[in-house]
């Protein structure tokens, strides 16, 4: 039994459920903060004639201390992210295995996909970051320029909380599903001056800023390397009858002047689907990595 004395507010019951998570994913905490501080405002809502410390004994009993919520949380984010998660390839110990053991990994596909995509949410998000910010500085001097300021500092917190479902569907990085904690309970200008102040709301605009380079190079090695790929695997189909279909290596024509040398050509083009996969895998990694830097406010929770 835990004989731990129970917070008496709630600031003070998120604090503890925050030390009790320490060293769990960063996306996690935050998900669990907010579902908590949700769930005690609610209490105390449906009560106004009791005071929080009342409340907090009340709900401990149904919802649990901090120290059982972050246990029921851990739990529960294991069994989720083994639910979800797609299965696994089956381990290959032989080099061989490894490389061409890509082709069965889901993942690889899911970061391909993502490589292609970047160039327009990257598009997207450049154009709404310069635009946002351009009218902000350019209304700033206005009383209309205030609420705009606001709206665009509110879209760049709900396009990061996109974006990051996008990686975490996509790339496998636990990434958060609900917005920081800390909003609630507090004013409106309290809440204003956050969005300013919160360097995640600065990191998130950096990092749409920087999905346009990045977009633009994925897509560039995602069309480059799968172009070539597929054009050279195909490339013995060129001796096919009534198929016009030309093969050019180093200047020279295969097609008319080394057609024996197609089926190694093919065979190229194959390896290099396989390369342009763990390449595509590899940067899904990385980029996961990357988002949640920028993304999640990691620094809340040291």
């Amino acid at each position: 039994m835990n004989t731990q004395r129970l917070p008496t507010t709630i600031p003070e019951y998120l604090a503890h459920l925050r030390r009790a998570l320490e060293g769990a994913d960063p996306a996690m905490i935050q998900d669990a903060l907010y579902d908590a501080e949700e769930y005690l405002r609610s209490e105390l809502a449906e009560h106004p004639e009791r005071g929080e410390a009342e409340v907090i004994a009340a709900v401990a009993s149904s919802y649990g201390a901090p120290d059982e919520v972050a246990d029921i949380y851990r739990d529960t984010e294991h069994k989720v992210q083994t639910a979800l998660r797609p299965p696994a390839p089956a381990p290959r110990r032989s080099p061989l295995g490894r490389f061409f053991g890509v082709a069965a990994d889901p993942r690889a596909y899911a970061s391909l996909f993502y490589m292609a995509l970047s160039l327009a949410t990257g598009i997207f998000y450049f154009t709404w970051i310069v635009t946002g910010l351009s009218l902000s500085l350019g209304l700033a001097i206005l009383i209309v320029g205030v609420p705009f300021v606001i709206l665009f500092f509110g879209s760049v917190r709900i396009l990061s909380l996109v974006e990051g479902r996008i990686v975490e569907v996509m790339l496998g990085e636990r990434m958060p599903r609900r917005p920081l904690y800390g909003a609630r309970g507090r004013s409106i200008l309290q809440r204003i001056g956050d969005m300013f102040t919160d360097p995640r709301t600065w990191s998130a605009m950096l990092y749409m800023v920087l999905m346009l380079p990045l977009g633009v190079a994925y897509f560039t090695v995602v069309v480059t390397l799968g172009s070539a790929s597929l054009g050279m695997l195909l490339a013995p189909l060129s001796l096919l009858p009534g198929i016009e279909f030309s093969v050019w290596l180093f200047g020279l024509d295969m097609v008319r002047d080394a057609p024996w040398l197609l089926p190694l050509v093919s065979l190229a083009g194959a390896l290099l689907l396989f390369v342009t996969l763990h390449i595509a895998r590899a940067v899904g990694r990385v980029h996961g990595l990357f988002a949640k830097h920028l993304l999640v406010k990691t620094s809340q929770y040291a």
